[in-house]
């Protein structure tokens, strides 16, 4: 169970305080899709970092299972989020020198030497995902698309607890979407992960949400509501 509870962030700014998110609560379970929509500037992102251990709020509380990443040093936090969290990015982050298949197995890397059924499981992914051919390829022999799709593969690679998705089909086509949606849906059911996205699209939203697990959230003036 993943609970935040009040969370706010601010930034300082010349003129004062510039406040992101006020109050935000809310909860999930393994298996859940959670979907975040609101308008650009809304506070989506930074959410997803926090909820992520990436970003420490002002003020509330994070909690997964009966860790709270926040009063972990920052090594232990890392940890924890190499484990437990999964993030595909809105920018895929991808090195530009390592091939399709290094690129998803990279968490792996942070434990020590990648185990065989960790590289059939990457191979496996990038085969779900369309990219079976093309694990060989680097980062700038790949299309945009393809190179999202490596990103949500690299983000299944440990079976994360919790799968964050910022915008994941913002760079794809319609049918590439879908699949790469489906795909999340799929993975969330076997593995039991709770799935928080942020989209802007309508399509994707009602695809997610619309599972019997799933449920809509809008950020709206640093708040969150159903």
């Amino acid at each position: 169970m993943l609970k935040a509870e009040l969370l706010s962030k601010s930034f300082p700014t010349p003129s004062g305080s510039l406040d992101i998110l006020s109050d935000v609560s809310l909860s999930g379970g393994g298996g859940e899709r959670l979907v975040v929509m609101g308008p650009s500037g809304s506070g989506k992102s930074t959410l997803l970092a926090i909820l992520g251990g990436l970003e420490p709020p002002t003020s509330g509380s994070l909690q997964l299972g009966d860790v709270k990443p926040y009063e972990l040093n920052a090594v232990c936090r890392a940890d924890f989020r190499n484990h437990h969290i999964g993030f595909v990015f809105q920018d895929h982050c991808l090195l530009e020198s390592c091939t399709a298949i290094d690129n998803v197995l990279l968490p792996a890397l942070a434990s020590g030497k990648v185990k065989d059924s960790l590289v059939e499981r990457a191979q496996s992914l990038l085969e779900r995902v369309g990219l079976k051919n093309r694990t060989s390829h680097l980062p700038a022999e790949l299309s945009g698309g393809e190179r999202q799709r490596v990103a949500v593969a690299r983000a299944l690679l440990l079976c994360p607890t919790v799968l964050l998705a910022d915008e994941p089909t913002g760079q794809l086509d319609s049918n590439t979407a879908v699949q790469v949606i489906d795909l999340l849906n799929e993975l969330v059911d076997e593995t039991g992960s709770l799935l928080c996205i942020v989209t802007h699209d309508e399509s994707v939203a009602e695809r997610v949400a619309g599972c019997p697990q799933g449920r809509r959230l809008r950020l709206t003036d640093g708040h969150l509501v159903k």
